[in-house]
Order: structure tokens, then C-alpha cells, then sequence
């Protein structure tokens, strides 16, 4: 787990008098913590020569370096450096895999880093609320997703039915998630989804976990690492967007192509049927014709022999989310 997180500024980093050090929640930057920061800088340095690969950001001109590990006086660190002139570090707990947060570390900090009330590392308090934030974004995804995980891949698949929840931004994955959980929903109560959440269900049937996968464009390629030893697949579709159709679909067939996918039975869900304003009277008739147009255009009929199912739904409304849990449960035992 997390247990600190700090950073280390200045142009020469050969001169540690002229150096700024910041850390959260425990200090690093005590005398006598002067040769430890030395060392991190030193492996730092000498590992980022091996490893040249980074990534430029370009609305600020920031370059970031790939995190590197390294231990050092028993403690398990895990830096990214900025610029040649920053080096951000996490310490985890000594039985951490430092790379199970590369991707999350990598993430938090670009997105950090791009926003337009981004820190420049200037102003002292602007650092300290960089570094919170960070922190606990990265402790919460250690909690909440790693552990989780680990939980799941270490127990029968008895135990737990896995869903892959996935599609592209604003559909409704999460207020989905949270309809089934709780009965609740509210208009904008999420913001975009910016890592993969593991959710929990007890349903009659059994119990499902539901990897809940970010569907912004950038976080995107994180959809392969929740695809393992997936029970299920669901896409979901925006159906009141017609402009997202044509993303909608190169994703889904992106994924459901894939070697790892083929196999995996599947149900595609097509929400937001309340804004497409049906007449009560000719509601079926409605709904049909609008199904037929999806399953043209989306080319269903290309997923041959899979098991799958595609199902109407509302998650504002309530409509058919019953009908999604029984279908999940139906499709696994009929496999």
C-alpha cells in the first residue's frame, strides 16, 4: 500500500543544499535524510538512462519519464521524473509491486499535468496540493481496485460471475452500476470515469463483480488489462447520440475481435431509451424499427456463433435492468 509520497526540485541535483523537497504525509527532508534523497536521485538518474522512453506534454512542454523502481534502505520507491528537474516518487509497503500503479501513476499525473489550473511547481502550496491529490487518488486505487482484484483472482470463479463493463464516454456505465447497487440515480451525479472500478453485486442468482472500464479516449487502451478471465462482456451504447455511433462502433469491434475476446459471451445494452420520447401506443413498433437500424449499422451479425443478447434499457427509468441481471446469469449457465 501507499505510505508517502514526495518531490524533489531543483536545476542541479548534484547540489542537495539547493534543493527543494516536499513529501506527504511523513517528512523526508531532514538532515538526516540527506544521503537517502541522494541515493533516490542517484538510482533515478542512472536507471532513466537505460530506460529513455517518455512522453512530451505539449500544452505545457513538460516531459515525463517511464517510473522506474528501485529499493533503498528498505523502502520499496517507485519516481517519475519532469523535465530532467523534478523527480516525483511513491514508497510503498515492502511486499508492493510498484508496477501494478504504473499505469494509474502515469495517468494521474498526465491528467494532472494537462488540466488547465495545472501545477507548475512554483508556488509552494501548489505543490503540497498536487502531491494530496495524487496521493490519495493512488492509496484510494490501491484500496479500491488492486486489493479487489487480487480478491477476485485468488477465489474460485464459483464465487464471482466477472462482468467487463465497457463502451465510451457518457453512456451511463457508472450510473448503471450504481442503479443496480443502491436504486438511486441523479442526473450529472458522476464525473467522467478516469481509471477502471471494481463493483460489487449481490444478485438472486449469485454474486457478480463488475470491472467498470473509464471510457475516455485516452484511458482506452487500459480496456485489454480487465478482459482476463472475463465471464461475461457488456457494451453499452448511447442510443439518443447518433454521433457517437460511428466511435461506438470501431471501439466495440476494436475489443470484441481481439484472440482473448472471441469466446467471451456478450450482451449489448442500449441505453437511454427515455430520450427518445416514444409514444406509448406504438412503443414496440417504435423500438423495433430502431433495433433493426442499430443491428445494420453496428453489424451485429458479424459476432457468428457467440452467445449474446442485445437489450433496450434506461438506467434513468429503470427500464429493463432486471432484465440485464437475468440475462447475465442466463447466458453463463447456458454457455
Amino acid at each position: 500500500m501507499l505510505s508517502n509520497i514526495f518531490l524533489i526540485k531543483g536545476k542541479n541535483f548534484d547540489d542537495l543544499n539547493h534543493l527543494d523537497i516536499y513529501s506527504y504525509p511523513f517528512d523526508i527532508s531532514g538532515k538526516e535524510d540527506s544521503l537517502f534523497i541522494k541515493k533516490i536521485i542517484e538510482g533515478h538518474e542512472k536507471i532513466s538512462k537505460q530506460n529513455i522512453e517518455n512522453f512530451r506534454l505539449d500544452s505545457i512542454k513538460y516531459v515525463l519519464d517511464t517510473p522506474i523502481s528501485q529499493k533503498i534502505e528498505d523502502q520499496n520507491i517507485f519516481s517519475m521524473g519532469i523535465d530532467n528537474q523534478i523527480v516525483i516518487g511513491l514508497i510503498f509497503a515492502d511486499d508492493d509491486n510498484p508496477y501494478d500503479y504504473k499505469e494509474i501513476f502515469e495517468d494521474l499525473a498526465y491528467e494532472m499535468l494537462i488540466n488547465e489550473e495545472c501545477c507548475f511547481f512554483e508556488d509552494e502550496q501548489e505543490i503540497e496540493n498536487f502531491l494530496i491529490t495524487l496521493f490519495i487518488d493512488i492509496r484510494r486505487y490501491g484500496e479500491e481496485v488492486l486489493e479487489r482484484y487480487y480478491e477476485i483472482a485468488f477465489q474460485s470463479s464459483d464465487i464471482f460471475t466477472k462482468v467487463f463493463l465497457f463502451g465510451i464516454d457518457d453512456v451511463g456505465k457508472s450510473s448503471l452500476i450504481r442503479r443496480l447497487k443502491t436504486g438511486l440515480f441523479s442526473e450529472n451525479f458522476y464525473t467522467p470515469t478516469k481509471k477502471f472500478n471494481i463493483e460489487y453485486l449481490q444478485a438472486e442468482d449469485g454474486q457478480l463483480a463488475i470491472w467498470d472500464m473509464p471510457g475516455n479516449l485516452k484511458l482506452r487502451k487500459n480496456w485489454l488489462y480487465g478482459i482476463q478471465d472475463t465471464n461475461i462482456l457488456i457494451y453499452m451504447i448511447d442510443i439518443s447520440n447518433q454521433r457517437s455511433f460511428k466511435e461506438s462502433k470501431e471501439e466495440f469491434w476494436k475489443i470484441v475481435n481481439r484472440e482473448e475476446a472471441k469466446e467471451i459471451p456478450l450482451i449489448i445494452i442500449a441505453n437511454k431509451v427515455d430520450l427518445l420520447n416514444l409514444n406509448h401506443q406504438n412503443q414496440n413498433e417504435h423500438l423495433s424499427r430502431t433495433k433493426t437500424e442499430l443491428m445494420n449499422y453496428f453489424e451485429f451479425i458479424n459476432l457468428g456463433n457467440r452467445p449474446w443478447q442485445f437489450i433496450f434499457s434506461s438506467v434513468k427509468t429503470n427500464y429493463n435492468l432486471s432484465k440485464i441481471i437475468d440475462s447475465i446469469f442466463h447466458i453463463i449457465e447456458a454457455k
